[in-house]
């Protein structure tokens, strides 16, 4: 029961804080499940991102419901996926009336446009921080191509993460 508790705990925390979506959960889920609980190491949960990132749909529903059944079988999935999605239930249903209400007061747009900031910082350092997993000319290679096909070239990144699939298949097997 203990684990159950820890694992609600873990992504309920990582996501009743995150605002901008969920990979700006992806830094705070890692921080519970790496440095916190100890589950994974470092490398497992950028494996499990990147797995993940490859599958549709939001990013934290997946990371709680794998890393929940690592944890603790399918009654841990079922309770990981409460605590990551519970959250953002309760506030949409709590909250979203009155950001409508309010949305054009200027406290609430000082208050959006301050953490918008933040949000950017979170995703840059996730991405900075995922670097460190970039141990090869050919994995560097794939990295710099995906952001020229999808940054420069405007390309769906869908088609840059089935072009890194295949690479990935071909040469770093």
């Amino acid at each position: 029961m203990r684990v159950l508790w820890d694992v609600f705990i873990a992504f309920f925390r990582a996501n009743i804080v995150t605002f901008g979506g969920g990979q700006v959960a992806i830094p705070l889920v890692e921080t519970e499940v790496v440095n916190n609980f100890k589950w994974m190491t470092a490398e497992e949960f950028a494996n499990v991102i990147a797995m993940g990132n490859a599958l549709p749909g939001p990013i934290a529903p997946k990371l709680a419901g794998y890393v929940g059944y690592q944890v603790a079988g399918p009654w841990g999935a079922i309770v990981a996926l409460f605590g990551a999605i519970g959250p953002t239930v309760l506030l949409m249903i709590g909250l979203g009336s009155l950001l409508a209400r309010y949305k054009d007061n200027p406290v609430v747009e000082g208050m959006i446009s301050g953490v918008r900031p933040v949000v950017w910082v979170l995703f840059l350092l996730l991405a900075l921080d995922y670097l460190r997993f970039v141990k090869s000319v050919p994995t560097g290679i794939i990295a710099a191509a995906a952001f020229v096909l999808v940054y420069v070239l405007k390309l769906h990144p869908v088609v840059a993460m089935v072009l890194g699939l295949v690479a990935g298949g071909v040469f770093l097997r």
